[in-house]
């Protein structure tokens, strides 16, 4: 028997769904919008339907899933942080602009801009740290982030910067048109659920870094917080970047005083200052060292 004749035998016996819809087009009399003809996965009218919203936060499931899965992302470390916190030198000529039109309210928020903007490329090299390790790791990791501006940007980017992948998953949002130009195109995804979003945030992260943020941030953070104190999620190192925005934002001690919280619930997480600190922590907690070495 043949090779050819052997691959033949291996071939399928029904035609694909792509086949089937490139081949045999909608005749024009039934090609118009009310008709229903076409086919079921082709008719985007009949996917957007609400009854069709279990359909769609599966593909939102699977398609992440699959793409990753297929490019051998399997451990992931993912940044959380502000849209808002732009790099510094955006930080300082903002703040020279604010200075020479003379609005005091418009130079106390560039004030602030220009302080917070050092977690921009705190993020960057931290993300350039681990992207540059894992050259040398037995199991990469790839980092990930919601695919935004400000510390997701910086985070891509640090990646880029490393020469290595990153993802970006970002959802549809009025204010944000389009994601950050430094995600690997071929793993930025976009998100109409937020819980399908925040699923795939988890599923391969082996850790999770946040900077300081508004309501998205705080939303994912506590998210993680919550699904690792009631252990829904295995435990993975949480660290969170400047000491003092946390203390000053969230009162740990005060939870634990008024018994809302256990003791221990407050070593659910480590604080961070620098990129090169976050990234040690990383290194023990992981047994990152070892994995390098082979042990």
């Amino acid at each position: 028997m043949s090779r050819k004749h052997k691959q033949s035998l291996k071939q399928r016996n029904f035609p694909s769904a792509r086949e089937e819809a490139s081949e045999h087009p909608v005749p024009s009399r039934y090609a118009g919008p009310e008709s229903s003809y076409r086919l079921a996965f082709t008719d985007t009218a009949f996917l957007l339907q609400d009854d069709l919203r279990p359909v769609r936060m599966q593909l939102e499931l699977l398609k992440p899933e699959m793409v990753q899965r297929e490019r051998g992302i399997d451990a992931t470390v993912v940044l959380f942080g502000s849209a808002r916190i732009v790099p510094p030198d955006v930080a300082e000529q903002r703040l020279q602009q604010a200075l020479a039109d003379g609005d005091a309210q418009q130079v106390a928020r560039a004030r602030q801009a220009v302080k917070f903007s050092r977690h921009y490329d705190e993020a960057r090299r931290f993300a350039a740290l681990v992207t540059r390790a894992s050259h040398d790791l037995a199991q990469p990791l790839t980092v990930v982030t919601g695919g935004g501006p400000g510390i997701m940007e910086a985070g891509n980017r640090g990646a880029l910067d490393a020469g290595g992948p990153s993802v970006g998953l970002n959802i549809v949002l009025p204010h944000e048109d389009e994601p950050n130009p430094y995600i690997t195109p071929e793993l930025c995804f976009r998100f109409h659920y937020f819980a399908m979003r925040k699923m795939h945030f988890l599923m391969r992260s082996v850790a999770l870094v946040c900077f300081p943020g508004g309501f998205g941030t705080l939303d994912e953070l506590f998210e993680v917080l919550t699904l690792t104190q009631t252990r829904k999620v295995h435990k993975r190192p949480i660290l969170l970047f400047d000491r003092e925005f946390w203390t000053s934002l969230i009162d740990f001690e005060h939870l634990v005083h008024t018994g809302m919280i256990s003791a221990h619930d407050v070593q659910l997480f480590h604080f961070v200052e620098s990129a090169e600190q976050a990234w040690e922590l990383l290194q023990r907690e992981l047994g990152l060292d070892s994995t390098a070495n082979g042990d």
